[in-house]
């Protein structure tokens, strides 16, 4: 017994209900039935205090965190959207402000130096004529053969002297002639007081002339010895061409291990006296550098 299965002629159950509703309902006697019931629409009063409910804060339901509390999507939209513009603008204004403000920031900060500067000169002139920074350069004021003698020694100082440069040494050179000074002399006293200045490396026989707590030297570690202390790391004598002084390094200040014979130059060591005698010390503000270590083509 076979059966055979016809899917072409086939309804559905939703097709058949589509069907029926389509087919006009009809009583026993084959009338028509009616449905009589009254269809309810609303009034324009209704719909227009429906627009009123549905808009009032009370009557609004927040969907979402994200939603406008007590608005509809199409104001929620424009507050959105005037919000970003708002944003907008602002940021640009911001930026606009921002811009350049390093460099006016650097420009009214030289110029309020340059002022605060040049009102310490004024002052500074009542004291020293020269120091007036509207006075003209002195070397003006010098005849020929004085100028040639003092461009040829401010030369020479310029090579000798690090850090100075040859138009500083020649004005003060220049002031010092016009003052009335002999020019041999300006020069044996300037180059010991410029050899001596902050900054510069001092000769270690100089140390004594230096009237300050803090000196930069360079010289050779010859001697090393045991310290007498333990909180001393190491303790010797450094010497260059000028003298030789003692040079202790506290072990505090964590400095690099000095060799004896060993070339070393020291930024911020400290000047101490002991029994009338000038020694150097390092400390941990001290810098050590050394200009032969690492040298290995030699």
């Amino acid at each position: 017994m076979s059966s055979k299965n016809v899917f072409g002629n086939e309804v559905s159950v939703d097709e058949q209900a589509f069907e029926k509703a389509d087919e006009a309902a009809v009583d026993e006697e084959g009338f028509e039935i009616v449905d009589e019931t009254p269809e309810f629409q609303a009034t324009v009063q209704m719909e227009v205090q429906a627009k009123v409910d549905a808009n009032h804060p009370d009557g609004m339901v927040d969907t979402s965190d994200e939603r406008i509390y007590g608005a509809t999507l199409e104001q929620e939209e424009r507050i959105r959207a005037r919000e970003a513009e708002l944003e907008r603008i602002s940021a640009k204004a911001e930026m606009g402000t921002q811009e350049g403000r390093e460099k006016r920031t650097r420009d009214i900060a030289a110029k309020r130096s340059a002022e605060r500067r040049a009102e310490f000169q004024k002052r500074a002139a009542s004291v020293d004529p020269w120091a007036d920074p509207e006075r003209d350069d002195p070397r003006a004021e010098l005849r020929q053969e004085q100028l040639a003698a003092v461009n040829k020694q401010s030369m020479r100082l310029a090579e000798k002297l690090d850090g100075w440069s040859r138009a500083a040494i020649g004005r003060r050179l220049g002031e010092a002639v016009v003052s009335g000074k002999d020019l041999t002399s300006s020069v044996v006293g300037m180059f010991k007081e410029l050899q001596t200045a902050p900054g510069q490396v001092v000769p270690i026989g100089m140390l004594e002339d230096v009237n300050r707590k803090e000196v930069s030297i360079e010289g050779t570690v010859t001697q090393l010895w045991e310290p007498s202390s333990p909180s001393i790391a190491q303790v010797g004598l450094i010497e260059d061409e000028s003298g030789r002084t003692k040079l202790t390094s506290w072990k505090a200040s964590d400095a690099p291990w000095i060799e004896e014979g060993e070339r070393v130059r020291i930024h911020g060591a400290a000047k101490n006296w002991y029994n009338g005698r000038v020694s150097v010390a390092v400390t941990g503000w001290s810098t050590l550098h050394f200009p032969e270590r690492g040298r290995w083509w030699e």
